[in-house]
């Protein structure tokens, strides 16, 4: 199931190193729910429609101009500041270390608004605090599964519960690998080319191995056989062998599993005794590379035979 997600602003202030105008305004309870941010423009001239409130407000050099020749009149100013807090806005932000008049500071603090300050110009900043937004607010889901780094392509290796996936994910880590995440992995989906997988902070670095318990991998084998987040470039779906079933021996035809409207190139791997899944794990992810550079063997392989047949 898709979980809602929100930042709180005492979030955004320790992430970006803002300075608070109000110091005894609580930002815990005040939350920042769109990755997008808003300049107020057209509201600083008293037009209020469509006024994106509870999105994060920013003000620049520019704003900071108009408010200083435009809004001299302390009445109108005093409108147009009430127009714009009233809202319950999560808060504002100025750029460029620029500081908030006092008339702005006293309808700011009636109606609880924080004021933030930051030293970064305002496209540098716009553009990092929505990277780090759409991230901290992408659609997430949990998924019972192992999250491995394999030279650098995200492997989610998924199964029934002790079909071994734990056991594939150690052999993989004794082999140079990383791990992300064992059992519970959640999905953020950033863009609707990427997905990125991580582990909850309760259970992270830990691989549990049915008859042996819990291991910390990371104390283990060390810090670089763990990894916090990874895209998730390809799915390996363990299950039982099945004679009855028609298991793909070519890979012609590319196959999918969907994550939050996402489609990632999935394979369906068969259990036998014998069978090193660490091995085909490390082949898989190599040859999944290997088509993302433009070569594709199951393909070249059809081309020799299909030419010969013609000669």
């Amino acid at each position: 199931m898709t979980q809602e997600h929100k930042v709180s602003v005492t979030e955004l202030i320790k992430k970006h190193n803002l300075k608070s105008v109000f110091t005894d305004i609580n930002t815990d309870d005040r939350y920042i729910t769109q990755a997008e941010v808003n300049r107020p423009a057209l509201q600083l001239a008293g037009f209020f429609d469509h006024f994106s409130t509870n999105r994060l407000q920013i003000i620049g050099n520019v704003e900071y101009i108009y408010l200083n020749k435009m809004l001299t009149d302390d009445e109108t100013a005093e409108k147009i500041y009430e127009g714009i807090f009233h809202t319950d806005l999560p808060c504002m932000v100025f750029c460029r270390g620029i500081e908030p008049c006092e008339r702005m500071k006293m309808v700011a603090r009636k109606y609880g608004v924080p004021l933030l300050i930051t030293e970064d110009p305002t496209s540098e900043f716009m553009a990092e605090v929505i990277r780090w937004l759409n991230v901290e607010l992408a659609p997430r889901i949990s998924i019972h599964g192992v999250l491995v780094d394999v030279f650098g392509e995200g492997i989610l290796i998924t199964g029934e519960s002790g079909i071994g996936k734990s056991e594939a994910a150690l052999e993989l880590i004794k082999r140079g690998h990383r791990l992300v995440s064992d059992d519970v992995v959640e999905i953020k989906r950033v863009s609707k080319d990427t997905l990125i997988g991580s582990s909850p902070e309760v259970t992270r670095f830990f691989i549990e191995l049915r008859g042996i318990g819990i291991i910390d991998v990371k104390n283990l084998f060390g810090v670089e056989s763990v990894k916090m987040t990874q895209n998730i470039d390809l799915v390996i779906q363990l299950e039982d062998w099945n004679k009855e079933t028609d298991y793909d021996r070519l890979g012609l035809d590319e196959k999918y599993t969907e994550y939050l409207g996402n489609k990632v190139v999935s394979h369906a791997l068969p259990i036998r005794p014998g069978r090193n899944l660490a091995v085909i794990v490390e082949s898989a992810a190599i040859n999944h590379r290997q088509k993302k550079m433009g070569y594709n063997a199951a393909e070249e392989l059809y081309k020799r035979v299909t030419g010969q047949l013609e000669e």
